[in-house]
């Protein structure tokens, strides 16, 4: 998978990982913690300048975060649930997911959109909360844009200190994305899975 995202840099450059942050958001399954890592050795390399990476990432996980506030704002918390009972095995988001991100949410307000994108499991789903709760566009963009942006910016310095040290980290590196990856795919068609197993005895 590191490979793969290295290839679709150079084919594409920093609007790639945009894409990629965007899909992130939707598809677990492809994680930001390998993807901006790899951006960030790309610009140690000299392939791509820091700034692209991160306004390219931060741009793209802010997109996919707005699909999910959008989804929130029109749809409303029940009908939200419904989806995902019936269909968000395939996200791997369980109505309690929802449950969890609204809980997260009342307790911390506007502050949980900001500390929530950057927090693993939390980052997509709290967008949900704030667009069912009517969280007005500005203040859920701003604060959204902050925490996705430190975010981003941290996992791309990571990449790129490692960059300068490439001759001693890249085989490591290589490795342990792979690991993380496999490790994903195999909890999310575990999570698919289970999810649709229960979903079919609930309608049994």
């Amino acid at each position: 998978m590191v490979e793969l995202i290295n290839d679709w840099i150079a084919t594409w450059g920093a609007p790639a990982i945009g894409f990629l942050m965007f899909v992130e958001n939707v598809f677990p399954p492809i994680p930001s913690e390998v993807v901006m890592p790899v951006a960030g050795l790309a610009a140690a390399r000299g392939e791509l300048s820091v700034v692209a990476v991160i306004v390219y990432g931060t741009a793209g996980s802010v997109a996919g975060a707005t699909l999910w506030f959008a989804a929130g704002l029109a749809l409303g918390a029940d009908r939200i649930r419904r989806f995902c009972a019936r269909h968000g095995h395939w996200l791997t988001i369980k109505p309690e997911d929802v449950d969890s991100a609204q809980a997260w949410f009342r307790r911390w307000g506007h502050l949980a959109v900001l500390f929530g994108r950057m927090v693993p499991g939390v980052r997509t789903l709290i967008s949900v909360p704030a667009g069912v709760a009517g969280m007005g566009w500005i203040p859920f963009l701003l604060y959204t844009t902050i925490g996705s942006l430190i975010w981003v910016s941290g996992l791309t310095m990571a990449g790129h200190w490692l960059g300068e040290r490439q001759h001693l980290l890249t085989d490591s590196l290589s490795v342990v994305g792979n690991l993380v990856i496999a490790a994903l795919v195999a909890w999310y068609l575990w999570r698919v899975f289970t999810l649709r197993r229960r979903r079919d005895a609930g309608e049994e």
